[in-house]
């Protein structure tokens, strides 16, 4: 055992005496200089492309843009004409199958912030109070900031709403009702 732990000394000074101390350090290679311009790939001077081809082809593709843009425009405008619906956001401040809480919720939106409007709606088997008919998600923060103030379960959901041009003649007299019975 003992000449095992005497062969690995030897081994270990033997190794650290061969390897001998780099001269200089950092110094050594202060002057070290590779050329790699060889293996660097050529690509052509874009700015002289672009000169030569910008005066004339500027204006047209401008107006080649434009059309587009002005096609694509006309073909959602004529889809969101005939449907019905539209997707958007809500604020939902209750939601629950107690009726009277619901009602509840609804009449302390009115007494803590009377500018907004809450909308009740009855989806078997549940309650829901909500505010607002946002197109994003970002318009309904602002009241979102607010109501979550008083009431800390309030959220934004997604929602569909009915565009005003395609209610029923029976839907725009019962909301005229309404809000004759409001004022």
């Amino acid at each position: 055992m003992r000449i095992i732990w005497i062969l690995g000394l030897v081994v270990v000074l033997v190794g650290c005496a061969s390897s001998k101390k780099s001269a200089g350090g950092a110094s050594a290679y202060a002057n070290y200089q590779e050329n790699v311009s060889s293996s660097l790939p050529s690509y052509p001077d874009f700015r002289e492309a672009q000169g030569e081809n910008s005066a004339a082809s500027n204006t047209e593709s401008v107006q080649a843009v434009d059309a587009q843009l002005e096609q694509v425009q006309q073909q959602l405008i004529s889809k969101n004409e005939t449907e019905p619906y539209f997707n958007g956001y809500s604020v939902l401040v209750f939601s629950g199958i107690n009726r009277e809480q619901a009602f509840k919720t609804q009449d302390e939106l009115i007494e803590y912030f009377p500018d907004i409007t809450p909308q009740m709606q009855y989806q078997q088997p549940r309650y829901l109070v909500k505010v607002g008919r946002y197109a994003h998600k970002i318009e309904a923060q602002k009241n979102f900031a607010m109501i979550k103030s008083q009431f800390p379960t309030a959220r934004i959901i997604q929602d569909r709403f009915q565009r005003e041009e395609f209610k029923s003649l029976n839907e725009i007299n019962e909301e005229e009702n309404d809000d004759e019975g409001q004022n």
